[in-house]
């Protein structure tokens, strides 16, 4: 999917580069695969604020996305490419040989009137889902189970795949994007292929007006703030951070790339961590 740049009509629009949504063969959504979504202003059910910076933004509607992909014997057929305002790549419209309607994520090369199928007997080819255990190594997955039958929780951003690398007793060793390699029990299912609309990281929003149609507010640096709003706060003119312990937020939990993973249960899947940025 190729991005458009815009003619600099404003300064707004002058580095402004956005989809052209080519690949876009359907434009509103299957109603009964929709539901509502309120917005939240970044709030819990106690009305505080536990996202910040988030509120504002256009409207939408939630799109009931098949992240199990446990329909198997079914043959479906691609109906139709369509827009997601939840997520960076595309969804694909399913419509399956008894009637069902489902949406999956849409792999890249994937093309309307394409027969998919999932489950043991399903062939390795970009959109088909099956368990791990059937999928030659090398292949390139996304829509990750990290638990049987839960549904695809890893690699569903655009552009994102997995490889799968060596496999061992009853789990699969994977290469996440992040060059993490994890193993992941050979019963999970996976999709294959890659999630299209890869050229989503080359968008740029050019103006602030876009990111609050997105529901992003304003992030006002902690560097800027007092030493009571802020642990970074405070000094005279601009000041780095300046601290032994390292960066942190404004409760002085560690922030900006420190790790804060704390998970000794799953400690034992990790094969690799990820690269350091």
């Amino acid at each position: 999917m190729p991005t458009r740049k815009y003619k600099p009509t404003s300064p707004g629009r002058r580095h402004m580069i956005g989809a052209d949504y080519s690949e876009i063969t359907k434009g509103k959504p299957e109603k009964s695969l929709t539901s509502a979504k309120p917005k939240t202003g970044g709030r819990n059910h106690f009305g505080r604020i536990t996202s910040f910076n988030r509120g504002g933004g256009n409207k939408r509607r939630y799109r009931i996305i098949d992240f199990k992909r446990d329909k198997d014997g079914f043959p479906a057929k691609v109906a139709a490419i369509e827009y997601d305002p939840n997520r960076t790549c595309r969804i694909a419209l399913l419509h399956y040989m008894d009637g069902e309607k489902r949406y999956i994520l849409a792999p890249r090369n994937l093309e309307v009137g394409t027969m998919i199928q999932s489950g043991e007997g399903a062939d390795i080819l970009p959109g088909n889902a099956l368990p791990l255990k059937f999928v030659p190594l090398g292949t390139l997955v996304h829509n990750i189970e990290l638990q049987p039958n839960r549904g695809g929780q890893m690699v569903r951003s655009a552009g994102a795949a997995a490889q799968v690398m060596a496999k061992e007793g009853n789990y699969v060793t994977l290469r996440l994007p992040s060059g993490e390699m994890r193993m992941v029990h050979n019963t999970c299912r996976a999709t294959v292929g890659e999630v299209g609309n890869a050229e989503h990281e080359n968008e740029a929003l050019g103006k602030a007006g876009k990111a609050r149609g997105l529901g992003r507010k304003p992030h006002v640096r902690g560097v800027v703030k007092s030493p009571r709003d802020h642990p970074h706060g405070g000094g005279e003119a601009k000041s780095p951070v300046g601290r032994k312990k390292g960066p942190v937020d404004r409760w002085g939990n560690k922030s900006r790339g420190e790790k804060t993973r704390h998970n000794k249960r799953t400690d034992k899947f990790i094969v690799r961590r990820r690269d350091k940025a």
